[in-house]
């Protein structure tokens, strides 16, 4: 599986639900502010900017334009820490406020099962697009992705 094809699963509506839970501020904080606004093809970066460009996005991603999945899913996820926190704490994979190594070997963390437990736990503490999204970014990230994650 395809990180474009994690964020095509969520629709065009879903996708743009992504987009406007993006801050500016957090973007600024992990120093992906001038990397995204290059990546997206923006003169200026801001959240209405953002929210009128998804679909020029939406079409790149159906296009297959992986680096652009890829910048759009690390604006999207450090938007979304403490759930990635709780999720990587549920699983037990150990983290450092919802990051963890890259060389980690999480087969013995991700058992059969685990992204329906994730989704159970948190589905009504957080909203569901973006822990649809993280759960499949998870499984994409740890290279446990097959098919894409739909509860």
């Amino acid at each position: 599986m395809q990180l474009c094809e994690v964020f095509l699963s969520l629709g065009e509506e879903g996708f743009s639900h992504l987009l406007k839970t993006v801050s500016m501020g957090r973007l600024r904080t992990y120093q992906l502010f001038d990397r995204l606004k290059v990546r997206a093809h923006l003169g200026k970066l801001n959240s209405e900017a953002l929210r009128k460009a998804a679909p020029r996005l939406w079409a790149r991603l159906q296009a297959g334009e992986h680096e652009l999945a890829q910048d759009l899913a690390q604006a999207i996820l450090v938007c979304h820490l403490e759930m990635i926190r709780e999720a990587l704490d549920l699983l037990g994979i150990p983290n450092e406020d919802g990051f963890f190594s890259k060389d980690i070997d999480a087969s013995s963390y991700l058992t059969d099962g685990w992204q329906r437990r994730v989704w159970d736990a948190l589905k009504g503490k957080y909203a569901e697009i973006p822990l649809r999204f993280y759960i499949n970014h998870l499984a994409w990230e740890l290279g446990d992705a097959s098919a894409v994650f739909e509860p």
